[in-house]
């Protein structure tokens, strides 16, 4: 993009007087969307354009999946020409599906041409396989390469989120030659901070950022002032452990190499936003069995079908718990307050095995949790489990003893409570480990463990310890 483009996409200057475009979280205000919308309804395309043209792409995708998805296609109509590829590239993938579904191919290949590399990978990767290649057929051949050799990297992997585009020298160059050679050459990115510097065989050996290139003599060799430590990233590492990488080391930009260690790509700080954004946001949905996708513009009948199997895995949960209550049938007809207890035991020891699973999935993600301090983070969990269900413990025993006026029911109350957060503190630590030890997702399914664990364990040792002690009889 050039320099004119980007200023034309700027956002409009703040000032002191209150933006009627955005509010203060940079969203676009509500009046503002339904003023555009109004005027595309009333056919007056010309003051829909004049409304949206100062905006960034970024909000301008926003203003889309603001409106409604029967809007969406006579806003798009109205909006000709202010609709960029880069507007495309910011929009939620199914609102950006929904779009591409009504363009011809030749539109499509058109637009991934006028995108960086890992942007047109994400414009037509989940495009049907026919759509897929029939755009792929009227892209220009060095577009269509690149694309066709980044889908064939694992999707989420380092190879579909790189640039194959990317700056790169010798290092028995000059200063001099490499500033020339920034000047005088068209195929370059059109952002970058660091040129790599490669051997003969293409294998990067360090790197120079631009800011020492620029300070630096047009006679001293590029060996000289290169730095040769440098972060590679292999080809086909995950996009979340590349994001860990980044924010582990502070880079801006990472050269990607191939199974022979050749330079093929680089990835920039930009993208890795993005990721990290994803990824968080896919543990939240996961831990919350909503699916990893879930999204408020995916549609209803694919978001039906993902929540309501999670739904019925809970089911399946809740009738193992409720099978441990009725092994008690009769001790809670004899006594029934304990039916109006036992939710309680239960409950918060699924709220305390909530707490420790989400600090275990956290900490696993970013790789703070590993085989060198696991049994270290199992005491740790312990200890806190323990302190919290003596202090749960003590202050609903008391409760129980002076409300019912029963002190033997306190201490059954208390003592449940001691054992429910010690195993709510064990399994919302050992079941994540256990299933990443397993390279499973600990996200995705150990939610629904740990909430068996605390809903069984809470019901079977309240009951089960009202029984021992012979409560109500």
């Amino acid at each position: 993009m050039s320099e004119s483009d980007h200023i034309a996409a700027a956002p409009p200057e703040q000032s002191d007087a209150p933006d009627p475009v955005m509010d203060e979280e940079t969203n676009l205000r509500p009046g503002f969307v339904e003023k555009v919308l109004d005027a595309v309804e009333a056919g007056d395309d010309e003051t829909a354009r004049a409304l949206v043209r100062p905006l960034h792409p970024a909000d301008v995708a926003d203003l889309i999946e603001l409106a409604r998805a029967d809007e969406r296609e006579g806003l798009v109509k109205a909006l000709a020409g202010i609709i960029s590829p880069d507007v495309l590239a910011e929009l939620n993938d199914y609102v950006r599906e929904g779009l591409l579904d009504e363009m011809e191919p030749q539109q499509v290949a058109d637009i991934a041409g006028q995108l960086e590399t890992d942007d047109a990978v994400a414009l037509i990767e989940d495009l049907d396989e026919d759509e897929q290649q029939a755009v792929l057929e009227r892209m220009e051949p060095d577009d269509r390469a690149a694309v066709e050799e980044a889908l064939s990297y694992p999707e989420e992997s380092a190879g579909r989120l790189m640039q194959r585009d990317v700056c790169a020298v010798p290092e028995h160059w000059k200063i001099g030659q490499v500033i020339d050679y920034l000047r005088s050459t068209q195929e370059l990115p059109d952002d970058f901070w660091e040129v790599f510097v490669v051997n003969p065989s293409h294998h990067p050996v360090g790197t120079c950022k631009l800011s020492t290139i620029l300070r630096t003599p047009r006679d001293t060799l590029v060996g000289d002032i290169m730095v040769r430590e440098q972060s590679l990233i292999p080809v086909d590492m995950d996009q979340e452990d590349v994001a860990l990488r980044f924010q582990k080391y502070a880079l801006v930009s990472a050269a990607v190499v191939d199974d022979e260690n050749r330079l093929v790509g680089m990835i920039t700080v930009d993208d890795i936003v993005h990721i990290i954004q994803e990824e968080a946001g896919e543990d939240v949905l996961l831990l919350a069995g909503v699916g990893d996708e879930g999204d408020i513009n995916e549609p209803v009948r694919l978001t039906v079908r993902r929540r309501l199997f999670w739904l019925v895995v809970n089911l399946g949960t809740a009738i193992i718990a409720a099978s441990v209550v009725s092994l008690f049938q009769a001790e809670i007809g004899k006594y029934a307050v304990l039916a109006v207890l036992m939710p309680i035991v239960a409950g918060m020891g699924g709220n305390a095995g909530t707490q420790t699973l989400a600090v275990a999935v956290r900490a696993l993600a970013t790789n703070q949790l590993t085989e060198s301090n696991t049994l270290r983070a199992f005491a740790r969990e312990l200890k806190i489990a323990l302190a919290n269900g003596l202090a749960l413990g003590l202050l609903i025993g008391t409760g129980a003893a002076v409300i019912f006026h029963y002190p033997l029911l306190g201490l059954v109350m208390g003592t449940a409570m001691i054992i429910n957060n010690l195993a709510a503190g064990l399994g919302g630590i050992l079941v994540p480990v256990t299933l990443d030890r397993f390279r499973v997702d600990p996200a995705v399914s150990s939610a629904v463990f740990v909430t068996t664990i605390t809903d069984v364990t809470g019901f079977f040792s309240f009951l089960g310890l009202a029984a021992a002690v012979g409560l109500g009889r």
